[in-house]
């Protein structure tokens, strides 16, 4: 799931990777609000509330709202910055060099979070946006930007489409588009909300070393494509002898 691209992609690739990204993008989410009462997925509230700073002309405070919005941003620049170069050397590791940068920053956050949160929570906002950031971009790239996992406004506008489309179009291929598509929305926002509400129970007792978990469940992901892509050369080699 995170090495076949453009031809070779098939929607079972898709959906895994959807499946485990928008888990812990909705782990990320709700442990991100509980820790310092900022979204750390999305940036459209944080954008509105900056405007709304400037108005008030507490420029300090915008300023960081802004930040916000730019860390977001810089994940997203630094994650495809990485995809490029790394593209151009070994294609082999293209996705999976940003997976890993992300895993790192959920586990700093983990376990450097609780002093943060006293401290300084802002640098907290900052490191998840970076890292939400960071995934969006890559997932958004790896799937043809068939595939978004941080935040739930695209996901609702196009499942609102799709399903009105289905009284629309009647065709067996449309349809099948329509329905695989649904499929993939849906599962989408089933295992957001799932991270969501775990990290949100686990919270009260794990505090921030609940982004342990999503930091395993990457690298796992990450591990298991490798053992199975390991398996099918393997198969292959036998198969030729």
């Amino acid at each position: 799931m995170f090495k076949h691209q453009g031809k070779t992609r098939r929607p079972e690739h898709n959906i895994r990777i959807a499946s485990l990204l928008s888990f812990v993008a909705g782990m990320v989410n709700v442990v991100g609000f509980l820790s310092v009462q900022r979204l750390t997925t999305n940036v459209t509230g944080h954008f509105a509330v900056f405007v709304d700073e400037v108005f008030k002309l507490d420029f300090k405070q915008a300023f960081y709202f802004l930040l916000y919005t730019f860390f977001f941003f810089l994940g997203s620049f630094v994650s495809n910055f990485m995809v490029e170069i790394i593209s151009r050397r070994n294609a082999k590791f293209v996705y999976t060099i940003p997976t890993i940068v992300e895993s790192f920053i959920l586990l700093f956050v983990a376990l450097a979070g609780p002093f943060l949160v006293d401290s300084n929570p802002d640098v907290l906002a900052f490191c998840l946006l970076f890292a939400m950031g960071l995934q969006n971009s890559f997932v958004t790239k790896i799937s043809n930007a068939v595939v978004r996992t941080t935040h739930l406004t695209g996901l609702f506008t196009d499942l609102g489409i799709e399903l009105s489309q289905l009284f629309f179009y009647k065709q067996k291929e449309q349809r099948k588009k329509l329905f695989s598509s649904i499929k993939l929305r849906l599962l989408i926002i089933n295992f957001f909300f799932v991270g969501g509400v775990l990290g949100g129970v686990l919270y009260s007792s794990m505090q921030l070393h609940v982004l342990i978990i999503a930091t395993v469940m990457l690298l796992l992901g990450l591990l298991s494509n490798g053992f199975k892509l390991h398996y099918i050369r393997l198969k292959r080699k036998i198969a030729k002898r």
